[in-house]
């Protein structure tokens, strides 16, 4: 596949049975139903100029990416959700619910929608877990070093447990098969399934390193702040999660930005390290899905909706641009 000297940016997420990747203007999602059709799902990114400038702005511009891919992840992962496991034509019962939501709960280890309100989990309640110590530990460095480890400590332990179920696993299979593609398609190959299998499951751009970037950063902007009495260091804490999530955004940017550059690559192997959590290897099925999910994006950029095999009728009326 040809690649121009300043070729976009592509990014994915992992779905249910499927993947999606994102451009510029578009989103699309392909996933692979009961009967082993291809079933896809198309959204347009709505440009609000407002964003467009706060976009420009660095540690600004990391909440309001969080922001869009919270709207954007959360549709294409209820269309995976709802859609996988049904036959064409066939009715959901209502015998099918309760496993539904089991499968909604679970999503929460890959979902970008669940981290906000787990980002509130793990900050706070390593800050009580510490407290617990603090006759044992009372000093400000030593509380900041017990809360960041407790932090880091129910991270790990949640994405290991979620790793284990069967169901989240395959999520994570799709999101290694997400990283292979992009991989790929940024080393100019051709986009076929053995050469997506060489490449790695891990990216320097994944959102996972994300995640572990707010606990490192976090820990240092703490000491900026007092923790005493308790109650204060809990405020604290709230007020500057916007702050945690928009320095880590920038050092997120800053280590993709030299990977290639010997010694400073080294800077974003935490975040790759904890990729071997929440990314798994794929089999070659689902590797198919996620060419045909990149491939079908690249399409649509190019030929506009008309590329897709299956697009809601709302996203159509809504863009009749792209009918045109």
């Amino acid at each position: 596949m040809a690649k121009h000297e300043q070729a976009p940016i592509y990014g994915g997420q992992a779905l249910v049975e499927g993947v999606m990747f994102g451009g510029k203007e578009h989103t699309i999602s392909a996933i692979r139903r009961k009967d082993d059709s291809i079933d896809y799902f198309h959204l347009t990114k709505k440009q609000r100029p407002l964003a467009t400038k706060l976009r420009k702005i660095p540690f600004i511009r990391g909440i309001v990416a969080l922001i869009e891919s919270t709207g954007v992840g959360s549709r294409h992962l209820t269309f995976s959700s709802d859609r996988y496991d049904i036959m064409p034509g066939e009715e959901v019962v209502e015998e099918e619910e309760p496993s539904k939501l089991a499968m909604m709960i679970g999503l929460a280890a890959v979902g970008v929608l669940s981290f906000l309100f787990s980002k509130f989990v793990f900050t706070l309640v390593p800050v009580f877990i510490a407290e617990l110590f603090h006759s044992i530990a009372p000093g400000k460095t030593a509380q900041i070093l017990l809360e960041s480890f407790f932090k880091l400590a129910l991270l790990l332990g949640y994405l290991a447990l979620m790793s284990m179920t069967p169901f989240i696993k395959r999520v994570f299979q799709y999101h290694g098969a997400e990283h292979k593609v992009i991989n790929a398609y940024e080393r100019n190959l051709p986009l076929t399934v053995e050469n997506i299998q060489a490449q790695s499951r891990l990216h320097y751009r994944c959102g996972s390193s994300f995640i572990l970037f707010t606990v490192i950063v976090g820990m240092f902007i703490y000491f900026l702040v007092p923790t005493d009495p308790l109650w204060l260091r809990v405020v604290n804490r709230i007020l500057l999660i916007p702050v945690v999530l928009g320095v880590s955004f920038e050092v997120l940017q800053l280590t993709n930005a030299v990977r290639n550059v010997p010694i400073l690559k080294y800077l974003g192997y935490p975040g790759l390290w904890l990729q071997l959590l929440t990314t798994k290897e794929p089999d070659d099925e689902q590797v198919e899905v996620a060419i045909l999910s990149f491939e079908k994006l690249l399409e649509v950029e190019e030929l506009g909706v008309e590329a897709l095999e299956t697009v809601p009728e709302d996203e159509i009326e809504s863009n009749p641009a792209l009918l045109q």
